[in-house]
Order: structure tokens, then C-alpha cells, then sequence
């Protein structure tokens, strides 16, 4: 550990020149404050300090993004990538006091004028003590017995408001029409109209009449997000009644919640990403999803949400396609997830995704692609079943409409 270091990339806003921006904001993170104090020695900081290993300049900025900026005179705006090793002796393997040191006050200084963390590389020390996902893209695959092929499912809609015998009358529509997967939306958990004690009982024996029937037990991802003391309880809620997975708010329970529930859930863990704007939507402030994701695989999610191709969201299709090909590298030789492809995904969006990530190792999931569709939620998983698979042996989708109705009717509908 005397050796390792933590290296963060940044894009930087600054009017008091990049180097010297980029100083500040290292030894304010490590050993320094605004000045000089006693005790800080050179030993001390050459032990501590953090160091910056390149400024590369990106040109300049109008004006700067962030208020309260300091300024040396000029008021040019220099914009640059930054690369800062923080050394691992500082906090050790540890995801909270890392993200304290790489994503702290350091918003905050005044000689930025702009900063958003975009990249973080982590050493081997982290693989001890976070042993990440322990189901994967291999261990979802098996459950949903979906051994091959892009993975299909669907979004319960309404969002909110369903009763638990409603909710569950939706999901045994999916499980019938032979979706792989289906999940409760970010915005219902544990609602006084639905209480999870209730809709876990109604969800799954809707699945077991409808595997029964099929012969293949749909995955269901129940929203256990909550305070940490719920999470255990409620996970044991869903697996003691046969459920196959679990959902969590990544950004509402933390990454140290997401790491508590990894140490003892018995099935996949679905990463939802609620509120990752108010982290990334703006391009000089916050949290770039490349460095989001390492830490939600560290943490132990089996699935991470991306967005999705054509979205209803702001980021454009080369910003998912960079999010959705981050989650499938590599992490430390392995943390191997399923990158999740939501928000307005229907039929006609699959030649996007393909074309630009030609891989099936994907869960799409749809809720007005599905639930919307003319001929109901077992069309509409039918529409994108049939969209992959004109997709990936490359038939058009208007070629393969001709004899498709519910892709016809989809491409109608949507397009």
C-alpha cells in the first residue's frame, strides 16, 4: 500500500492558470490547506501529498461555468484535463473515504471554475476488500434462463398507483408473453398503497402461475431501496418467497448500502441510477458516469443502468454508447455487469443499439414500449424479441414488419 495511489482524471475550469489550479486542488485534497502549517513537513507531504501527473490544455471557455470563481486578472477561462495521483496510504481501500479525497471539497474551491471528476483508476488493494458482483452478466444469464441473445423486459407502468393485485396482474401479463425480466420503477418501494409485504406475495405467485403455464420463471427485480436497516428484511421478504432478484437507487443508499447488501444477498443486485444528472448533466461539474460506474461495480451491483439509445434524457446515443461500453471492460481483471438500456426503448431503437455496441450481453427493459403497444404487453415484448432477432441477422426492421404484426404495429405506433 506504501506505493499504491488512486488516480483521478478531471476537466478543470480555471482563471488562474491550469497548473497552478491543479496544485491547489491536489494538496487541498491530501496534506495542504491555504496555507502553510506547522508539521507540514516535506517528509509528511512526500509521504502524503498528492501529486499531479499531467495538465493537458483543452483551450479556453467564454466565461466560467461556476460562480464564485477566483480570477488572476485576465478573466481568460483555461480549461484542461488533469491527472492527480492520490496516494492509497491516505484512506486505503475504501470507496467512501476515496470518494471524501477524489470527489470532496473540491468542488467547492474558488480557483476552479469548473470540475468534474471523469475517470478514476484503482489499485489491486481494492480487489480485497470489494470483491464486486457475485452474480454478473453468467449468474443473471442462468437465473433468467436466458443463456443466450439480448435480454428483453419490462418497466411495471404505471409508475405509482397500481394496487399490489393490479401490479401483479402486469407482471403475469410479461411473464406469459416470455419476457426475461421485469422490474418495479425507481419511484415505487415500499408505498402505503403497496407495501412490498403485500406486492412481493402478489408479484411472485403471479410468476409461479405464469412459469407453471411457460415452464420459465420470469425475473423480477423488486425495489427494495430504502433506509439500511430495511434492505436485509427486505431482501429476505423476496427471497423467502422465491423471488430472483432485488433492485436498489444506487445514489439513495450509497455505494457503502450497495456494498452492505452485496456482503449477504442470496440474488442479483439491480443497479438503478436515479439522480445521476444532479451528478453528470453538466459537462464542467459533478461526476462523469465512467468513474460512476467502477465504483457501483465495486460496490457489488450485478446490473447498471446506462440509458439507453434515442432516450428521453439528455444524453445523446454517443454518450450511451461510451457508458454502455465502460461497464463492459474490464475492472481490475474482471467485475464483469449488465449494462441496463432504459428510458423510451422500444422495437426501433435495437438497430441503434446494435449498430453502435453490436453486442447482445444487454437488458433492455421498456415500459411504454411495452405496455403501450396496440396490442398489448405481450405484443409489445413480442415486438422487441422480434427486432433483435431481425437486428442481429441483419433483416431490416421493416423487412421483417411484413411478416410481423406486433413489430408492425410497433413500428407504427412508436416510430
Amino acid at each position: 500500500m506504501k506505493d499504491a495511489y488512486v488516480r483521478a482524471v478531471y476537466r478543470i475550469e480555471t482563471m488562474i492558470g491550469a497548473e497552478k489550479a491543479a496544485e491547489v486542488l491536489a494538496g487541498e485534497q491530501s496534506t495542504g490547506t491555504f496555507v502553510r502549517v506547522e508539521g507540514e513537513s516535506d517528509a509528511l507531504r512526500a509521504r502524503h501529498g498528492a501529486r499531479v501527473v499531467s495538465v493537458v490544455p483543452l483551450g479556453t471557455a467564454s466565461s466560467p461555468s461556476l460562480p464564485g470563481a477566483a480570477s488572476d486578472g485576465t478573466g481568460q477561462v483555461e480549461v484542461a484535463r488533469v491527472a492527480i495521483d492520490f496516494p492509497l496510504a491516505n484512506f486505503g481501500p475504501s470507496v467512501p473515504n476515496l470518494l471524501a479525497a477524489v470527489a470532496g471539497n473540491l468542488f467547492e474551491l474558488r480557483e476552479l471554475a469548473g470540475c468534474r471528476l471523469e475517470d478514476i483508476e484503482v489499485p489491486s488493494e481494492f480487489a480485497g476488500a470489494y470483491p464486486g458482483p457475485r452474480f454478473g452478466v453468467v449468474g443473471t444469464r442462468r437465473l433468467a434462463q436466458a443463456p443466450e441473445g439480448a435480454l428483453v423486459g419490462g418497466i411495471i407502468k404505471p409508475s405509482v398507483g397500481l394496487s399490489p393485485a393490479e401490479h401483479a396482474a402486469r407482471v403475469e401479463a410479461l411473464a406469459l408473453a416470455g419476457a426475461d425480466f421485469c422490474k418495479d420503477d425507481e419511484l415505487i418501494a415500499d408505498p402505503p398503497y403497496s407495501p412490498l409485504s403485500e406486492r412481493v406475495p402478489h408479484v411472485m405467485r403471479a410468476i409461479e402461475r405464469a412459469a407453471d403455464r411457460t415452464g420459465r420463471k420470469l425475473m423480477y427485480a423488486f425495489n427494495i431501496t430504502g433506509e439500511l436497516g430495511d434492505l436485509r428484511r427486505r431482501h429476505d421478504l423476496v427471497v423467502g418467497l422465491g423471488g430472483t432478484c432485488v433492485m436498489v437507487c444506487v445514489n439513495m443508499v450509497g455505494m457503502p448500502g450497495v456494498r452492505y447488501l452485496r456482503e449477504w444477498s442470496e440474488v442479483p443486485i439491480h443497479g438503478h441510477r436515479a439522480m445521476f444528472g444532479a451528478l453528470s448533466r453538466h459537462p464542467s461539474l459533478g461526476i462523469g458516469f465512467r468513474a460512476f460506474q467502477k465504483l457501483a461495480r465495486l460496490a457489488g451491483v450485478d446490473h447498471l443502468h446506462t440509458n439507453g439509445m434515442d432516450n428521453k434524457f439528455y444524453e445523446t446515443n454517443d454518450e450511451v454508447r461510451l457508458s454502455i461500453e465502460a461497464v463492459r471492460e474490464p475492472l481490475l481483471g474482471g467485475y464483469h455487469i449488465l449494462p441496463v438500456l432504459s428510458s423510451a426503448q422500444w422495437a426501433g431503437t435495437v438497430p441503434v443499439v446494435y449498430n453502435m455496441v453490436p453486442t447482445t450481453d444487454v437488458l433492455m427493459v421498456a415500459g411504454g414500449g411495452i405496455f403501450a403497444h396496440p396490442g398489448g404487453p405481450a405484443d409489445g415484448v413480442a415486438s422487441l424479441r422480434e427486432a433483435w432477432d431481425a437486428t442481429v441477422s441483419g433483416e431490416p426492421l421493416p423487412v421483417r414488419a411484413q411478416r410481423s404484426r406486433p413489430l408492425a404495429e410497433a413500428l407504427q405506433r412508436f416510430g
